[in-house]
């Protein structure tokens, strides 16, 4: 099942900006949405899903050869069943507290678009080297968007950043940026910023 395709190099930069999950690829959404109401709470679950996604990758490649058409995205939610298992635990056991603010986010990143894409289109198809380069670069623009969504919202909702007041004591808090309605409202203005850039690269590319 093995194919020609982009090479290590090339799937891990189109992972960072040009295929980022979240920004050009709009998925995950629900940790985006979610988890970004804090940089504690965006870096755990990037960091989780890097481990997932990295692992489930380079065993899908491992075993690209034995896959089964009308069986692969079992083989694959199973695959990424049993990493987010681990990762579940480990951060239980390390991280209680974390653990119970992320609730039920972590066990739902075995139905996260973005790691079952990139079993399907990369590691099912491509070499292990390439497949950990592909996860690696998804991984890093993943909590690249999270990242930069959660600094927006508790900088502006609490005045923090990864707990610490970066914010005069007389800022007034957006008390509703750490809400749900910040999240949408936070999420919107970026890709609408986002696919602006996107809009003048191209302009000034197709211009010279």
């Amino acid at each position: 099942m093995a194919s020609d395709g982009p090479t290590a190099g090339e799937r891990f930069l189109r992972g960072l900006i040009p295929e980022n999950p979240v920004y050009r690829q709009l998925l995950g959404m629900c940790p985006t949405l979610a988890v970004t109401g804090g940089m504690k709470t965006a870096m755990t679950m990037a960091g989780a899903v890097a481990f997932v996604l990295i692992c489930a990758n380079v065993l899908t490649s491992l075993i690209r050869n034995l896959l089964k058409p009308h069986l692969r995205i079992l083989v694959f939610t199973l695959t990424i069943a049993a990493f987010v298992t681990i990762a579940d635990r480990v951060l239980a056991y390390a991280m209680y507290d974390m653990s119970q603010e992320l609730g039920p986010y972590i066990p739902l990143i075995i139905v996260n678009c973005v790691i079952i894409c990139r079993c399907e289109v990369c590691a099912s198809k491509q070499s292990v080297v390439v497949a950990a380069s592909d996860a690696a670069g998804q991984s890093i623009g993943f909590a690249m968007a999270l990242a930069s969504i959660a600094a927006v919202r508790e900088i502006l909702g609490s005045g923090t950043f990864f707990g610490l007041r970066v914010m005069p004591e007389a800022w007034p808090n957006w008390g509703i940026m750490v809400m749900p309605p910040g999240a949408f409202l936070t999420l919107g203005l970026l890709l609408g910023l986002a696919n602006w850039i996107g809009a003048v690269r191209e302009k000034r590319s197709g211009a010279v």
